[in-house]
């Protein structure tokens, strides 16, 4: 049995097909979440909330092929036995080392326009600036971590760099504007850690329109911001998923757009298979099905 302090994500009083209640909860440490159940309250279950640290007692068990956590004890953790940062999942990279390397990129945009919006969002608006560092680019499927914002940024922007270089036709100015703004709706869409759940405007509206409208009002400060550029820029944005089912209101209708889209794509199901791996048990080689994947997913072999 173990005695662990965690962050209760989610709470959630339900019943039994034979009408007993029970709690289900998300518990989140800094390696991830797990799934957990109190199936007998009794009154070594004290009174706690979601987004409260508990400490609980309780087996791990396997259901449906996904570890599962059995509580059999839980209460309010107490100040001093934890420290609230040692509960939010990490970028395994450094943020200041990505953020630099973002910026070089910037650095590298020669349209003055565009290097003048990215300075904008980039170098100038301190509150976006620690807001983006922070925020994770999901709030399950991918880079759902501090820090997971960046390093999605920064991974589709390499990529379509290199598209740059591999496809001459794509204009790099364009492509790698629309790349480090793809997703800053993001900042909007979703709260901040230890929530990292979405926002009303996020339920309503969306990272995709929120990001276009952000770019928008922007590009109105800059004196002189061609209007094709601004409508191309903004279209690369707003079709990036790639189609309508997947949340875009445009399909590409631009090279930069769909180079875009395939770098979006690439990194997110990358980071989903690489988070999948990682969080296998050793002696697992089917890891089951993958809603993002579509497919079920195994290891390679050794």
């Amino acid at each position: 049995m173990l005695s662990e302090v965690y962050l209760c994500k989610d709470k959630r009083e339900l019943k039994t097909k034979a009408g007993k209640n029970y709690y289900s909860m998300i518990l989140q440490d800094k390696t991830g979440t797990i799934d957990a159940k109190i199936w007998d309250l009794n009154p070594g279950i004290e009174h706690f909330e979601a987004m409260d640290f508990i400490r609980v007692d309780g087996n791990v068990t396997t259901f449906q092929g996904a570890l599962q956590l059995n509580v059999r004890r839980a209460r309010r953790a107490q100040e001093g036995e934890y420290i609230p940062q040692d509960y939010m999942p990490c970028s395994r990279y450094d943020v200041e080392t990505m953020y630099k390397e973002l910026l070089d990129l910037i650095n590298s945009i020669q349209e003055p326009h565009l290097r003048a919006l990215l300075e904008h969002f980039f170098v100038q608006d301190k509150e976006f600036i620690k807001s983006f560092k922070a925020h994770s680019a999901a709030k399950s499927v991918h880079h759902g971590f501090v820090g997971g914002l960046l390093e999605h940024t920064l991974s589709v922007t390499k990529l379509c760099d290199f598209f740059c270089v591999r496809y001459p036709i794509l204009n790099r100015d364009l492509l790698l504007t629309a790349a480090i703004c793809h997703d800053i709706g993001k900042t909007r869409e979703l709260s901040l850690f230890p929530a990292n759940d979405y926002t009303d405007e996020g339920q309503l509206i969306g990272h995709i329109v929120t990001g276009t409208e952000m770019v928008g009002e922007v590009i109105r400060q800059i004196p002189g911001f061609p209007v094709l550029l601004a409508n191309e820029l903004k279209h690369c944005i707003l079709a990036h998923h790639g189609e309508l089912e997947y949340g875009s209101p445009k399909k590409p209708a631009l090279a930069e757009a769909m180079a875009l889209n395939l770098a979006d794509n690439t990194d997110a199901r990358m980071e989903t298979m690489t988070e999948l791996l990682e969080g296998a048990q050793p002696q697992q080689e089917w890891l089951g099905f993958n809603r993002l994947l579509d497919t079920n997913i195994r290891k390679t072999s050794k």
